[in-house]
């Protein structure tokens, strides 16, 4: 189908409407406000008034946007140092514990491990905090533009020169529907990736130009969380549990977070390691029996669960970083993997990202030169900024657990105590790798797990509190390269454990009398990527729905 398209010139475009690229715009307009008003004074040469614009996939600024969290301010306050006057936080830290569980007790730290204590940080909605910088953002003359997903790279030789936005209006047939919209072509000098965990258009940029050649690959971590209203005051806002152990095995990374968010709201998840071994291994399961120990079963007794989601997250950290320029393009945020996995905290190392890309754009304008060799200045920043030497100091944190939990507490605790000299690379393979066949008489590990409604809850009740929405008209965007091998090679030899990894019940066997086939309940999916990242085979692709599709993640 050959299609006319419009298109857009914009100095700058910024993929994707998180903290890393907001911070980026937001400090980008400072820094160029600054620039001219210093060259007025000294009869320099002036910048013109830049295009700068923010493409989102999201119907609005913070729809898709789902962490922990808790917001370490060192970043925060170097591009807003008046952030306290108005910044939508929950409340300060308070009160911290860490427990392990056994299955049916508790055992304290005797002291709080260092990487988990957030004395100066504070409790967080991700949602309410991109709003927040989103309107900072408009307020300073930036171009957001909601409901406009990047769908291809655009090249001029192997320079990137922008971004084409998704098509509108195509029927599940991959037809023009009558309100048809072709997507556009909005070309820039510097086009900067900051699509969070496992981008698409990261991905097409990585393969394209070989990014990540000689790097370690990423592995990640799901987080499943919910939202939970409050009767009373028992968990006041600012107070934090962490816990690690049951219920997850000793080969399975992982841990939980519960913190206090302001108005009695509890927000309590779990985190999953995307490299398990056993295939029925089910994320969702895995935080529904866990709110089922006595410890959280009492907490929540008598509230409401008001909210749900789920997101994965790169928690390889340093060795897995690709390469993070190339001419006309940059990767910042969870896309170039500056996650760090050991403070369960990315969002004041994407802050930093975007201010430290920021200032490298500012030089390229300056020297009207959007090649690597200068757009390359932003990992040398990187690499010697705080955000460098903090992942550079945790760079083996998730490969310790490579052999298990007890390894990975003792390695990790020796790192820590050597400030990271100790030990030296380790190595690491990609999460899906370690998923081994099914056991045949395999016992079921969610025998005992029943869905009572008012503690634990089914797949598809929690994807009703997601919010998620796709028009049912328009192509599947959970690409399966070869139906084929998940009727017969992947029933045979890992149980197609795509039903169980995706926490929004969107992969399913169907069988009849004649055929055994794959139906994907695409309108279910809250985009977290785990199909894409897990799949044994590699053979599933998410690529972006229509724009504005997807969960609406408010206030989580």
């Amino acid at each position: 189908m050959n299609i006319e398209r419009e298109t857009l010139e914009m100095d700058v475009l910024l993929v994707g409407a998180g903290p890393a690229n907001l911070s980026c715009a937001l400090h980008l307009t400072n820094l160029v406000a600054q620039h001219n008003e210093k060259a007025k004074a000294d009869g320099g040469r002036q910048l013109h008034e830049l295009n700068i614009a923010v493409i989102e996939k999201a119907a609005e600024i913070g729809a898709h946007q789902l962490s922990g969290a808790v917001l370490d301010p060192i970043s925060l306050r170097e591009l807003l140092p008046d952030f306290e006057k108005d910044a939508p936080f929950e409340a300060p830290v308070g009160d911290e514990k860490v427990y392990f569980l056994t299955a049916s007790g508790k055992i304290p730290a005797p002291i709080l491990p260092p990487p988990l204590r957030n004395h100066g940080n504070y409790v967080i909605s991700l949602n309410k905090f991109v709003r927040w910088l989103g309107d900072k953002c408009e307020a300073a003359g930036v171009n957001i533009f909601p409901e406009f997903p990047g769908w291809e790279m655009l090249y001029d030789n192997n320079a990137v020169i922008g971004v084409r936005t998704g098509d509108k209006g195509i029927d599940k047939n991959g037809k023009p529907k009558a309100v048809f919209e072709p997507g556009v072509d909005i070309v820039a000098k510097v086009t900067v990736l900051g699509e969070g965990v496992r981008g698409s258009l990261t991905k097409q940029l990585l393969k394209q130009l070989k990014l990540d050649a000689g790097k370690d690959p990423q592995v990640y971590s799901v987080g499943v969380k919910e939202l939970w209203e409050m009767p009373d005051d028992r968990f006041p806002a600012g107070s934090i549990i962490h816990t690690m152990g049951w219920p997850l095995d000793s080969h399975t990374f992982g841990g939980s977070w519960v913190y206090g968010m302001k108005d009695r709201i509890i927000n309590i998840g779990l985190a999953v390691g995307l490299d398990y071994r056993d295939p029925k291994i089910d994320p969702h399961h895995e935080f529904q029996k866990f709110k089922t120990h006595p410890l959280f079963a009492e907490l929540l007794q008598g509230g409401k669960m008001i909210r749900y989601g789920a997101k994965a997250m790169p928690v390889g950290g340093w060795y897995t970083m690709p390469k993070p320029t190339h001419d006309g393009v940059m990767i910042i945020g969870d896309s170039a993997a500056t996650l760090n996995g050991e403070r369960l905290k990315g969002i004041h190392t994407a802050i930093k990202a975007g201010m430290l890309a920021a200032e490298t754009i500012l030089e390229a304008l300056l020297a009207d030169d959007y090649s690597d060799k200068i757009l390359s200045r932003y990992e040398t920043r990187l690499k010697e900024s705080y955000v460098g030497k903090e992942l550079y100091q945790t760079r083996n944190f998730h490969q310790a657990f490579d052999k298990g939990r007890n390894m990975g507490l003792m390695i990790a605790g020796i790192s820590t105590l050597t400030g990271g000299r100790l030990p030296t690379r380790l190595p690491i393979k990609a999460g899906h790798e370690h998923m081994q066949h099914q056991q045949a008489n395999g016992a079921d590990r969610y025998a005992d797990l029943k869905y009572d409604d008012k503690l634990t809850f089914a797949k598809l009740t929690d994807v009703y509190y997601s919010s998620t929405a796709h028009d049912e008209d328009q192509p599947c965007h959970l690409h399966v390269l070869d139906t084929n091998i998940c009727i017969d090679r992947c029933t045979k030899e890992f149980g197609n454990p795509c039903q169980h990894f995706c926490p929004a019940s969107v992969y399913e066997m169907v069988e009849d009398k004649e055929s055994r086939k794959l139906h994907i309940n695409f309108s279910n999916c809250v985009h977290c990527k785990t199909c894409d990242i897990m799949d044994p085979y590699q053979i599933i692709n998410w690529v972006p729905p229509e724009g504005g599709g997807g969960p609406n993640y408010r206030n989580m």
